[in-house]
C-alpha cells in the first residue's frame, strides 16, 4: 500500500481543453466500462439531450460548436477518470496524485477530480461558459492561431506591433516554441503576417470563431463570474495548479478568483508543467480525448513521462507507470 501511495505522489493528472474533441470520442470506453457509461448517462440527463450521441456519432460541426464542445470534452475526461478508478478496483483508494491541472476548459475537469465541484454542477457550468463565449464571438468575431518556432518574447512584441489593427495577444503559452495568439480578425491577420516574416516555422489558424483568452472575453468573464458567485465550491482535496498563474491552489476562494480571470487571461501551460516538475512530478497522465497535452509536455521536458488514457487499451498501461 505504501508503495502505491508513493507511486501516485510522482503523478499529476492533466485534462485537455477545447480543440481536442473528435467524433467518436469516448465510444469505446463507454462500451467497455460501466463507470464511464454512467458518466455519459448522467450528462445526457443533466443537459436534457443526448450529449453522448453527439460525442459518439457527431455531426462534427455540431460537436465543434463551442457550446457543445466544452461539455462534451468535460464529459469524456470525467468518463476517463471514472473508468480509471473502476479499472484500479481496490487500488483506486490510492489514486491520490500530487497535483491535478487542466488546460483552459480542462481546468474544470481538474476541479471535478479534486472534489471542488461535482460533475453535474461542472457540466452545467461549462455549458454556460461555452454559451457566453459563443455569444461573445457572435457580437465581436475573433480568431486564434498557433505559431510554431518563435520565442514567446518575440511573439509578444509582434502582437504589440499589430495592435494598431485591433486587439491581439498571446493566449496560450503551450511550449517554449509554440504559442497561440488570439484576438480580432484584422489584428490577428497582421500578427500572423509579422510572425511569418520573422521566421516562424509554421502558423496554423485554429477552427474557432472566438478570441479566447484575450480581452475580447472580458464581458463574457463578467457574466460568467456572476454565475459562479452563486455556486458553492469546496476546498480541493488534491492541490490544483492554476493554468493562468502556475500557482498551487487549494482554497475554494482562491480557485473562484482564478476562474473568474481565466476567460480573458493567457494560459501559461509551460509554467504550469514546470511547477509540477519542480515539485517532484515525474509522470503525467492525461485523461480526455486525444493526446494534445501529452505531446506538449514531452516538448516542455523530454525527461517527463506523459501518457494518454482515453480508451480500454490505454487503461492497462497505468499499473506499469507506478512500478
Amino acid at each position: 500500500m505504501q508503495e502505491a501511495d508513493q507511486g501516485w505522489r510522482r503523478v499529476a493528472l492533466v485534462f485537455p481543453g477545447q480543440g481536442s474533441q473528435f467524433v467518436g470520442m469516448g465510444r469505446g470506453l463507454a462500451q467497455h466500462s460501466p463507470a464511464a457509461r454512467e458518466i455519459f448517462d448522467q450528462a445526457d440527463e443533466t443537459l436534457g439531450f443526448s450529449l453522448s450521441d453527439l460525442c459518439f456519432n457527431g455531426p462534427e460541426n455540431e460537436l465543434r460548436d463551442t457550446i457543445n464542445a466544452q461539455p462534451a470534452i468535460l464529459t469524456v475526461s470525467i468518463a476517463c477518470l471514472a473508468a480509471l478508478r473502476e479499472y484500479l478496483g481496490a487500488d483506486a483508494a490510492h489514486l491520490r496524485p500530487r497535483f491535478v491541472a487542466g488546460h483552459s476548459l480542462g481546468e474544470y475537469s481538474a476541479l471535478v477530480a479534486a472534489g471542488v465541484l461535482d460533475f453535474p454542477t461542472a457540466l452545467t457550468l461549462v455549458r454556460e461558459r461555452g454559451r457566453l463565449m459563443k455569444e461573445s464571438g457572435e457580437s465581436t468575431p475573433g480568431g486564434m492561431a498557433a505559431v510554431i518556432g518563435l520565442d514567446a518574447e518575440v511573439l509578444e512584441a509582434l502582437c504589440q506591433k499589430a495592435r494598431d489593427k485591433g486587439i491581439v495577444c498571446p493566449a496560450n503559452y503551450n511550449t517554449p516554441t509554440q504559442t497561440v495568439i488570439s484576438g480580432e480578425l484584422a489584428a490577428l491577420s497582421a500578427a500572423i503576417e509579422l510572425a511569418i516574416a520573422s521566421g516562424a516555422q509554421r502558423v496554423i489558424r485554429l477552427a474557432v470563431s472566438i478570441g479566447a483568452h484575450s480581452p475580447l472575453m472580458q464581458r463574457a468573464s463578467e457574466q460568467f463570474s456572476e454565475i459562479m458567485s452563486r455556486l458553492r465550491l469546496q476546498d480541493a482535496r488534491i492541490p490544483i495548479v492554476s493554468d493562468i498563474s502556475a500557482r498551487v491552489l487549494v482554497s475554494a476562494e482562491e480557485i473562484r478568483a482564478e476562474l473568474a480571470r481565466q476567460l480573458y487571461s493567457s494560459v501559461r501551460w509551460t509554467e504550469t508543467v514546470r511547477q509540477m516538475l519542480g515539485a517532484g512530478v515525474t509522470t503525467f497522465i492525461e485523461l480526455g480525448p486525444g493526446e494534445v497535452l501529452s505531446n506538449l509536455i514531452k516538448r516542455i521536458d523530454r525527461t517527463a513521462l506523459a501518457v494518454s488514457i482515453n480508451d480500454p487499451a490505454s487503461l492497462r498501461s497505468v499499473q506499469n507507470l507506478l512500478t
